[in-house]
């Protein structure tokens, strides 16, 4: 729960509430890119 401050994404933010074009600035990979699984 780290988030992304400097991307303007809070601690604690859901990944539903994550804007649509936001992109990994680790991988480069795209929100549409990740998958969602049940832990």
């Amino acid at each position: 729960e780290a988030g992304l401050p400097e991307e303007g994404i809070a601690p604690g933010t859901l990944w539903e509430d994550v804007p649509p074009n936001w992109v990994c600035p680790e991988c480069g990979a795209r929100k549409e890119d990740f998958e969602l699984i049940e832990v």
